[in-house]
Order: C-alpha cells, then sequence, then structure tokens
C-alpha cells in the first residue's frame, strides 16, 4: 500500500545532503526517479544505444503520420481549385482530423495498455496508409470530412503514445531534452509536409502528394517493423525501509518514498554508461547466490504480443481518461496545449491563402518554403523548453534543499510573455498591411518556437505531476487539446474573414498573452492544489493496481 500523504509531483531530485538510500545518476548527486530495477530488460535500464534506437522509432513514426496528415496545409488554394471544395470546407476538415486524433486516443491508448505500444504503432501505420491513399478520391465536403476523420482516428498514437514511450526508457533528470526532441518531431513534421507538398504539387498535382504520403508511411512502417522494440514492463512498487525514513527526515523521506512509488505504473533507469556491464543483484541473491536475467534475442524483440493483460478490463481503461478531467492539474495542462494547437491551426489555415494572394502572389511551392521558418523556430523552442529546461529545474531543486516541484519548468513560460503575442501581431498586422515577406515569414519562426515551448511545458507538467498514470492524463489531456483544435479549425476562416487580419489578430495576440499568464496561477497555486489531490490520487492509483489496468 503506498503512502498516502506523498504530493503527486514532488520529488526528492537532488540529493544535496547525500542521505538518500535511492539510486544515483553517474554516481553523483542527481536521484534517478523512480529507482532502477535489476532487470536489465527493464527498458530504463537499457544502454544509451538500444534507447536512442527506441526514441529513432518512435521519431520516425512520428514523422511518416505527421507528414501525411499535413501535408494540405500550404496547397489549400490549389486543391480547393481543382476539388471545387471551400477554403472554409478544408479548414474544417483539418479540425475534424484533430477532434479524432484527440478522442482517438481513448481507444488506442487502452490498446497499448493491452497488446503493447509496438504493434500499435505498426497497425496505425498501415490504417494510414489507407486513409492517405484515398483522401484524392474524396471530392465532396462529405467525404472530405470523412477522409479527414478517419485520418485522425488511424494517427491517433502520434498524439497519446510518444510521450509515454520516452517516459519508458528515460528517468526524470533527463527526460526534458528527449520529451523537447517529441514536440520537436511533431510539430517540425507538420511544418516539412508543406514544403514537400509544395513542390510535388508544382510537379506532380496535389493528388500525388497524398499517395507520395502514403509512400513514405510504408517505409515508416517497415523501419517500425524490423527495429521498433516493446517498451511496456510490468514492476511492482518498492517501499522506502524504516531505517530510510529515519535518516532522512519526515520531509525529505516522504519526497524520497514519492521517487520509489512511482515504480507502481512507470519503468525505472539506470546509469546508462553501466547498462551493457550491468550485473543484477536481489534479496534472492542472498539465498540462491548470483541471479542471472535472460536476455532477448532479435526474434524476441520482434514479437508483436508481450504481456498481453486481461481483456475484461479493456473499457475500465477507456473510460479512466474521462475520470481524470476533474484533476486541476490535468485541465489545465489541456487548456494550455490547446492554445499551442490553436495557434498551429491559425498559421496553418491562414498562410496559403495570405501567401498566395496580392502583394506576395506566391506559387504552391514557395509557400511550401516559408514552413523552412517555423520548423527553425520549433527546433531552438525544444531546445529552449527541454536542454535549458532541464538546467532550470535541476537548479531550483538544489535551491529548495533537493526538493523538486512540478511547476518549476513552467518559468519559462516567461519567454513566450514576449514572444507569443509579439509574432502574432506581426503576422496578422502584416498580412493587412502588406508589409515585405520576409516579416511574415519571420513571424512564422517565432510562433513556431511558442508552439514548440508551450506543447513541451504542457507535456512535462502533465506527465511529471501524475506520474502513476501518465499515459491517462495525456489521454484526457489531448481530449482537452484537440477539442480547442477541432474549434479553431472550424472557425479560423470566418473569424478573419469577418473580422479582417488585423482585428482578428489583435485579438489573438490579447488572448494569447492572457493564455501564458496562466502559468503565475500553477506556479502559485499548483502545489497547493496538487496537496489537495494527493489522498484521491492514491486511491486512484492503488485501485487501478488492484485490477491491474496501470502503465
Amino acid at each position: 500500500m503506498s503512502d498516502h500523504r506523498v504530493v503527486p509531483g514532488t520529488v526528492y531530485l537532488v540529493d544535496v545532503q547525500h542521505i538518500s538510500h535511492s539510486k544515483h545518476a553517474d554516481n553523483g548527486d542527481i536521484v534517478l526517479v523512480p529507482m532502477p530495477t535489476d532487470d536489465p530488460e527493464d527498458p530504463l535500464n537499457w544502454s544509451r544505444r538500444r534507447k536512442l534506437l527506441s526514441v529513432t522509432c518512435m521519431a520516425v513514426y512520428m514523422v511518416m503520420v505527421g507528414l501525411s496528415c499535413s501535408l494540405v496545409y500550404s496547397i489549400i488554394v490549389p486543391v480547393a481549385e481543382d476539388t471545387g471544395l471551400s477554403v472554409a470546407d478544408l479548414n474544417a476538415g483539418t479540425g475534424y482530423s484533430y477532434l479524432a486524433f484527440g478522442w482517438g486516443c481513448l481507444l488506442w491508448q487502452p490498446a497499448a495498455k493491452q497488446f503493447g505500444k509496438r504493434p500499435i504503432y505498426l497497425i496505425s501505420l498501415l490504417l494510414s496508409i489507407g486513409v492517405t491513399i484515398a483522401v484524392p478520391y474524396a471530392l465532396s465536403p462529405g467525404a472530405w470530412m470523412a477522409m479527414k476523420i478517419l485520418g485522425g482516428l488511424a494517427g491517433g498514437p502520434l498524439e497519446c503514445l510518444g510521450e509515454i514511450s520516452i517516459a519508458d526508457v528515460f528517468c526524470a533528470h533527463e527526460r526534458g531534452k528527449f520529451m523537447a526532441i517529441y514536440a520537436f518531431v511533431l510539430f517540425a513534421a507538420g511544418f516539412l509536409a508543406p514544403i514537400l507538398a509544395g513542390f510535388i504539387n508544382d510537379g506532380m498535382g496535389w493528388r500525388w502528394a497524398q499517395y507520395w504520403g502514403a509512400i513514405w508511411l510504408a517505409i515508416g512502417f517497415l523501419f517500425c517493423f524490423f527495429f521498433m522494440e516493446e517498451t511496456n514492463f510490468t514492476r511492482t512498487s518498492v517501499l522506502v525501509t524504516e531505517e530510510t525514513q529515519n535518516e532522512i527526515g519526515s520531509k525529505t523521506a516522504a519526497y524520497d518514498e514519492a521517487n520509489r512509488m512511482n515504480d507502481i505504473d512507470k519503468p525505472n533507469c539506470m546509469d546508462d554508461t553501466k547498462a551493457e556491464s550491468f550485473q543484477p543483484t536481489t534479496q534472492n541473491d542472498l539465498f540462491n547466490g548470483t541471479m542471472t536475467w535472460p536476455r532477448k534475442t532479435y526474434l524476441q524483440k520482434l514479437k508483436m504480443f508481450n504481456n498481453v493483460q486481461p481483456i475484461h478490463h479493456f473499457w475500465s481503461m477507456v473510460l479512466r481518461p474521462l475520470r481524470l478531467l476533474s484533476y486541476p492539474v490535468i485541465v489545465y495542462c489541456g487548456f494550455s496545449y490547446g492554445c499551442s494547437l490553436i495557434w498551429y491551426s491559425v498559421l496553418n489555415g491562414t498562410a496559403s491563402v495570405v501567401l498566395s494572394s496580392p502583394p506576395y502572389n506566391f506559387s504552391a511551392s514557395y509557400v511550401g518554403l516559408t514552413y523552412i521558418s517555423p520548423m527553425i523556430g520549433v527546433g531552438v523552442g525544444s531546445l529552449i523548453a527541454g536542454n535549458f529546461g532541464d538546467v532550470v529545474v535541476i537548479w531550483l531543486a538544489r535551491r529548495n534543499k533537493g526538493i523538486w516541484h512540478s511547476e518549476y519548468r513552467q518559468w519559462l513560460n516567461l519567454i513566450m510573455v514576449v514572444l507569443l503575442p509579439g509574432s502574432l501581431l506581426l503576422w496578422g498586422l502584416g498580412a493587412e498591411h502588406g508589409i515585405h515577406w520576409f516579416g511574415l515569414v519571420f513571424a512564422m519562426g517565432l510562433i513556431g518556437c511558442c508552439i514548440a515551448i508551450g506543447a513541451h511545458l504542457s507535456l512535462s507538467y502533465c506527465i511529471d505531476t501524475y506520474t502513476d498514470f501518465g499515459a491517462d492524463a495525456v489521454v484526457a489531456t489531448m481530449c482537452i487539446r484537440n477539442t480547442m483544435g477541432f474549434a479553431i479549425g472550424y472557425g479560423i476562416t470566418p473569424w478573419t474573414e469577418n473580422l479582417g487580419y488585423q482585428n482578428a489578430f489583435l485579438v489573438a495576440a490579447a488572448a494569447g498573452l492572457l493564455q501564458v499568464l496562466t502559468f503565475l496561477i500553477m506556479v502559485k497555486w499548483g502545489p497547493r492544489i496538487r496537496e489537495r489531490s494527493t489522498d484521491r490520487y492514491r486511491r486512484d492509483v492503488d485501485s487501478a493496481t488492484e485490477l491491474g489496468i496501470t502503465h
């Protein structure tokens, strides 16, 4: 049974007094959260090379699915002219796909727990191939909407499995930079697709952009089939001993307990530099001599279904994320992430229309090239939120006697207080007054930077706070995020047409500034909100553990 007074999202991360008995990174003072197990096949005990291959496979999946569902952004005008569909219909289709991406996670995430992440990634790629091939034949508004919904459902794991796959193989102190990679790949793929689609449209027509998307998906399927490993891993909790509690003291022992209790439904990690020469030891060694662990062969790593869970709990897993919508932190994360998606949709919904019209008159290929700017912006934003963010949270934890709060990373929102409203004003007012094209392209880069920072901070806060059911918390977050994305996708065209770019983006800049400033609420009152949720959180975790439906 867990300690019901351990506050979720608060851990003893930096062992400044060298009193914690938990394992440490590189024998330093960074406590490994969660504490490593002894099994070398535990994903968090893999060698560095094996971990990076796992991340690469996840990234390949995300790039291929992200490309296939984002090919239309730079060629909205050519598609509308060829099919007779209106720009509003095409943007509404994007909104419906976001809705399907988010709510489809309610099925994909439980399926990944039930059958494993590897088969779900592969099935998603196969389904996406079929939908992408069918899109060029959707020539009516109803058919277009249907294809976008099916595409969103097929690609649902893009939204909900990548973050958890990273949490499967990396500890808390190093997770930030890999979450940044996730955020970069997620949005960079969406910005790379318009670049490629623009040139394909000019040379082969817009339908071939979709056919090439299917080819890329097939390549991704083959790569993941031969190189992707399963990262699901079943483990039990490890409790802090009375001796440890006495040594650390009542306060820090509670936080050390949190580190260990994170084992309930998340994998552990060990020093990567020692993974290859790892020699496991357990309490059984005291009685049975040296204990050896079986290592998987290459063919065993390709096995499609490992540790399949009882099917009678599937629907309990489907409904569980909806219950988490009553946690204020999760609602905040969903709202914050949803706002990042809104700015992404606003940019994609207006870029082709603005840049292909006077005074710019860009061809589809030139419109596509402008997406290099937000790609660079996403890269910069990912570095800020990931690598720099890790440095910030460790520094703040050291200042707080080693105690780390999940709100620490939220201070990076200060960067967006200036960048987000400034970039939206530059884009909207620039489009209204026909400024030099470089100004608009520069604004696209700034928006891309803000999107990456906002997405990373939202997901990290969600997973770092409610680690024990991080997968379900992510699904709940995605439901909120993508519902907001659907709304803006449905309304972006009439909004800008009725208000004009200047007034529409004046409103957007003001709304963006207010939204970013809400992080101050969580920094001040977030710890108290988390503390009040402790008893309920532990009851939910214990109940899920008894049913065997934890991550």
